[in-house]
């Protein structure tokens, strides 16, 4: 996601000066390096969790905080140390460069940080393919366009999900607090080229690598038939949201909404099995695996109206046009996708 925000906006602004920020633990993040060099973006290597990384840089003007161990999975295996020191420490050492700088800040939070247990109580109908939310709801913040973000806030949302939330909070006060200029944006899946899917993270790229390797796959929980359902976006449809972001810094100063794809661009996983088939012409055995992962949840539809009643951007790429764009680019770079991409 960074690399591609980074490239896009090096492409977009000439005159801007962009740095990218990584440690590339991630398997495969060392693969845009190149890409970096080749659109002119300035690479720098370093942690979120060294504050000394961050505050070596020079000057900036703006912060795109997108760094996260992104995994709903973190810290269940009794080791919470990462993803705490990653998302919210490493938050923190952001806010503290964009202090010493006066810079805005856009933060990437999530739709995790939304609690477990009242999502998995919401109202569902059933159809072949997919579970589908029911307008009337047992809980205020949900109905079939989704979950917005008057949704309850009271319960546990995964270690992942509470140290994005906690993040959220130190952003709105240090806006409070030092006058900065910043907008929260709660993305439900982000999916696209370059996205080093795994089984925990980056579902829909992670499905369409595993047809093209050949890779097995297993429908986790829920009954095992596939019908679990999340809204995505295409990163490039983010990229044009935080662009107007960075460009009227006081239109979205103290925002905070929901970004997603919304009820119109979903995907169960059935249904990304069946258009994985189609565009590749290529069938992977699926299984139905074992009992519900801990804080899964059957429906996420990301309810954007407050998002779209402050702006008239729009997402354009469908669901379907999302997995095109992965297919073309597994296809243009299988051979490096099978050194760096776990089958599982």
């Amino acid at each position: 996601m960074g690399a591609n925000l980074a490239i896009a906006l090096a492409e977009r602004h000439p005159g801007w000066e962009i740095v990218a920020f990584d440690n590339l633990k991630r398997r495969g993040s060392e693969l845009n390096l190149p890409r970096l060099r080749s659109a002119g973006v300035h690479f720098e290597q370093g942690d979120v969790r060294e504050p000394k990384d961050l505050l070596s840089l020079p000057k900036v003007d703006a912060l795109v905080e997108c760094s996260a161990e992104p995994s709903v999975l973190a810290g269940t295996d009794g080791a919470p140390d990462y993803v705490v020191k990653t998302n919210l420490f490493g938050a923190w050492h952001c806010l503290e460069l964009a202090r010493r700088d006066g810079a805005q800040v856009i933060f990437l939070s999530t739709s995790r940080v939304y609690p477990v247990d009242p999502l998995t109580q919401l109202r569902l109908e059933e159809t072949d393919t997919r579970y589908e939310l029911s307008d009337d709801q047992p809980v205020h913040g949900a109905s079939s366009k989704g979950i917005s973000e008057d949704f309850p806030m009271d319960g546990a949302r995964t270690i992942y999900g509470t140290t994005k939330l906690s993040a959220e909070m130190l952003v709105e006060e240090y806006r409070e607090s030092y006058g900065l200029r910043t907008v929260v944006n709660r993305c439900g899946v982000i999916a696209g080229p370059w996205q080093m899917g795994k089984v925990d993270q980056g579902v829909f790229a992670f499905w369409m690598i595993a047809h093209h390797l050949g890779n097995p796959l297993s429908y986790i929980g829920f009954d095992g038939s596939g019908r679990q359902v999340r809204d995505l976006l295409h990163v490039d449809d983010l990229v044009e949201l935080l662009d107007d972001q960075l460009l009227r810094p006081d239109h979205w100063n103290g925002f905070v909404s929901n970004v997603g794809g919304g009820r119109d661009i979903s995907l169960s996983l059935a249904e990304t099995t069946a258009l994985c088939r189609e565009i590749t012409g290529r069938e992977v055995p699926v299984e139905s695996a074992g009992e519900d992962r801990p804080g899964d949840i059957p429906v996420y539809i990301s309810d954007c109206s407050r998002l779209f009643a402050h702006t008239d951007w729009r997402p354009a790429r469908s669901a379907r046009d999302v997995l095109l764009d992965l297919d073309s680019w597994i296809s243009d770079h299988q051979e490096a996708l099978v050194a760096t991409v776990p089958s599982t």
